[in-house]
C-alpha cells in the first residue's frame, strides 16, 4: 500500500495509526501542504478533492480518512477497531465521530487559511477559533468517557479502536494550538494509554520522514 500523507495531518495520522495497528507494511509519500502541493495537477490526478489521507491499495485509490479506516477494518478484520455489540459500535462510532465530524472539519488547514487570508483574522482569532470548538468537542468526549461504564484503559474497553484512531491525533493537534487539557483527566488518561503502545507512538508527525529535522 502506499499512503499520500502529511506528517501533520490529524487524518493522515490516523490512517498511519490504522495501519500500525493492523500490522499492514506501506510507503509514506509526502504531501507538503505548506507549499501547496496539494493542488497539483499530479495530485489532483490521483485526488480531485487536493486533500489528504490518500491510500493506494492494489489498483484501488481510496480517500477519506473515516472511508479508509472502514475499509482497513473489513478488509484485515484483526484487531478490530469495532466492538462486537450493536450497542458499543454505535457509542465507538459516535465518540469518533465528535472529532472527525464535530472537531476537525473546523479546524483544518483549509479551513483555518480561509480565516487568515480571506477573513483577515488575527493571529489570537484564529487560535481562539481552534480552542473553541476543540473544547465544546472534548467537553463531550470527556463527559462520555467518564460517565460510561463502558470505559476501561481505551475509550471503550481494554483495547484501542476507532474512537482512540480519532482522539489522539486531535490531542496532539489541541497541544500543538495550546489548548487547556486540564479539565479533561479521562480523556487524556485514554491518550497516555495509546501513546505506550508502539503502533501509535509510530505514527506520531515528528517521527515521520517529512517532518522538519527527520532524515
Amino acid at each position: 500500500m502506499q499512503l499520500y500523507g502529511f506528517f501533520r495531518s490529524s487524518a493522515a495520522f490516523r490512517v498511519r495509526i490504522a495501519l500500525n495497528l493492523k500490522a499492514i507494511p506501506y510507503d509514506s509519500i509526502a504531501v507538503d501542504l505548506r507549499s501547496g502541493e496539494q493542488f497539483s495537477d499530479d495530485y489532483r490526478a490521483i485526488n480531485p478533492q487536493s486533500r489528504v489521507p490518500c491510500l493506494i491499495s492494489g489498483e484501488d485509490t481510496l480517500i477519506q480518512s473515516m472511508a479508509i479506516l472502514e475499509y482497513l477494518d473489513e478488509t484485515h478484520p484483526e484487531p478490530p477497531f469495532l466492538p462486537g455489540d450493536p450497542v458499543g459500535r454505535a457509542r465507538v462510532r459516535g465518540l469518533a465521530n465528535i472529532i472527525a465530524c464535530d472537531i476537525h472539519p473546523l479546524n483544518n488547514l483549509a479551513v483555518l487559511e480561509y480565516l487568515r487570508h480571506e477573513m483577515k483574522a488575527e493571529k489570537d482569532a484564529v487560535g481562539g477559533w481552534y480552542r473553541n470548538w476543540v473544547g465544546h468537542g472534548f467537553d463531550a468526549v470527556e463527559a462520555l468517557l467518564a460517565g460510561s461504564a463502558a470505559g476501561g484503559r481505551f475509550c471503550h474497553g481494554d483495547a484501542p479502536g476507532l474512537a482512540d484512531i480519532c482522539l489522539v491525533p486531535q490531542v496532539f493537534n489541541a497541544r500543538r494550538f495550546d489548548c487547556d487539557l486540564a479539565p479533561y483527566p479521562t480523556l487524556m488518561r485514554v491518550f497516555e494509554a495509546c501513546m505506550t503502545i508502539a503502533a501509535f507512538d509510530r505514527a506520531r508527525p515528528d517521527r515521520q520522514p517529512d517532518a522538519p529535522g527527520v532524515s
